[in-house]
């Protein structure tokens, strides 16, 4: 069984995120400015530079799409003290405008990649058209739409030359990651590079089409998680038409009572984690503008452009490993990273070294207590998730973590993250159980979602 509060692991953990989220930008005039200034006025300087600096961050991100936009998504659902605090919210706010607002792409220029996409005339596939973008992605914008036989949908459409300015973004990551890397020290090369990869798949509209459709038809008629499924005949290489979902978008969500806060985020630690374990599959993109309620209750999950596969054997090493730590079975811990080359054989790591890690980046699925995720300690551990193989804690170096892992880490922080800016409280550990221990589920939840698998399982074997 866990232990019941490595509260000393946690709190080491968050911090660690913490101290390197604190570093924020001096500009070379502002230190000059500062010589010979009061104490109070010295503050003020550095306060308004670090103002700026954000802001530029923000005006960066907004201007381009691709690398960057996925960035700065990735940034909104974290809280870093990347501004003072009597700022944070308006940052924050700002920062939001990336993962939900569209950017000003006239209609004209998307209707042209709809129709030579299609091969028909809008009116000729479409009975109605909202020309207003409902809904930015890194690669494109959303917008509803009426079938002539009625059906409402959600057409997703590439923004005109986004390959090309993909590969630009690119090109230009080195001198971007410079700029970035002087007011945010976590953003590291092998994230930027991560993000490039992974967004050149996001290119593939037919191979997405095909993930949605098939993952929507898995979670048929399930009790709390919907996918909409996509129209094939209907998607193009720069377009995807899905079915249009009505509901609540996460800054409602957010405002929601506490009690039902808590029920969407177990089902999002369920669909983004639990199917890793579960499924060998997982979506690699969580964050609060994929996820909307619907008036059922049910949580609809969007966008599976970054949907992964994992070999079975590389989710149970991850389980391995998670079940050693949460069982204090450090010795187990260490021998399972050192033969999957996670450590070499000749770094001077402990044992104690190895738990501490997989706890400041696991801890809350690993301590067998109701926890609250705060946006303050999902930040203190993302700054392991975007690149573990660089992060330092307590005199461990990780330099070998193979991609596979890496990415689902990456998954596993980002709804970390999600989960923080809904302030979800759940036993997390009893959740992880299921699929850690094949135990039977602790929670409503669960028992539903059992009960849902049987009944699918029973429908399967007489067709």
């Amino acid at each position: 069984m866990a232990r019941r509060v490595p509260t000393s692991r946690l709190a080491r953990g968050s911090k660690l995120g913490v101290v390197a989220a604190t570093q924020l930008l001096r500009s070379q005039r502002t230190r000059v400015e500062m010589l010979g200034r009061s104490e109070e006025v010295r503050q003020k300087l550095a306060e308004e530079s670090t103002i700026r600096a954000a802001e530029q961050v923000v005006a960066v991100l907004g201007s381009m799409k691709g690398v960057a936009m996925k960035l700065g998504q990735m940034l909104s659902i974290l809280d870093m003290d990347l501004v003072p605090p009597s700022h944070r919210e308006t940052f924050q706010q700002k920062l939001a405008v990336l993962r939900d607002s569209a950017p000003t792409t006239s209609f004209s220029a998307m209707r042209r990649v709809i129709e030579e996409d299609l091969g028909k005339p809008l009116d000729a596939i479409f009975a109605d058209f909202d020309e207003h973008a409902i809904a930015a992605a890194s690669i494109g914008q959303v917008y509803r739409a009426k079938l002539h036989d009625g059906r409402v949908v959600a057409v997703k459409v590439q923004y005109p030359g986004i390959e090309a300015a993909v590969r630009a973004d690119l090109k230009n990551l080195t001198m971007f990651a410079k700029f970035l890397q002087a007011i945010i020290p976590w953003i590291t090369p092998a994230l930027l590079e991560e993000l490039g990869r992974n967004l050149e798949r996001e290119l593939d509209y037919p191979a997405e089409a095909a993930t949605q459709q098939r993952v929507a038809e898995e979670f048929a008629d399930h009790p709390f998680i919907f996918v909409p499924t996509s129209i094939p005949e209907l998607c193009g290489r720069r377009v995807l038409v899905t079915d249009y979902i009505e509901g609540i978008g996460f800054e409602q969500i957010r405002v929601l009572p506490k009690a039902e806060r808590d029920r969407i985020g177990e089902i999002i630690y369920r669909f983004y984690v639990g199917s890793m374990f579960v499924n060998y599959e997982f979506c690699g993109d969580p964050h609060p503008g994929n996820v909307l309620v619907g008036a059922d209750g049910r949580v609809s999950f969007l966008d599976f452009g970054l949907f992964n596969t994992m070999d079975p054997e590389h989710v149970e090493f991850e389980a391995s490993c998670l079940r050693a730590a949460a069982e204090d079975r450090g010795e187990d811990l260490y021998k399972l990273m050192v033969k999957r080359g996670v450590i070499k054989k000749t770094a001077k790591v402990t044992v104690d070294e190895c738990l501490d890690y997989v706890y400041a980046g696991s801890g809350w699925c690993l301590v067998d207590q109701d926890l609250e995720i705060t946006p303050e300690l999902a930040s203190g551990a993302f700054l392991l998730a975007v690149d573990p193989r660089q992060s330092e804690f307590g005199g461990m170096k990780l330099q070998n973590l193979p991609p596979e892992h890496l990415f689902s880490r990456r998954a596993d922080f980002l709804t970390f993250g999600v989960l923080g800016q809904l302030n979800s409280t759940a036993n997390w550990h009893l959740i992880a159980r299921e699929w850690l221990y094949g135990e039977p589920p602790a929670t409503e939840l669960g028992k539903q979602n059992e009960q849902w698998q049987l009944a699918r399982k029973a429908e399967l074997k007489t067709h």
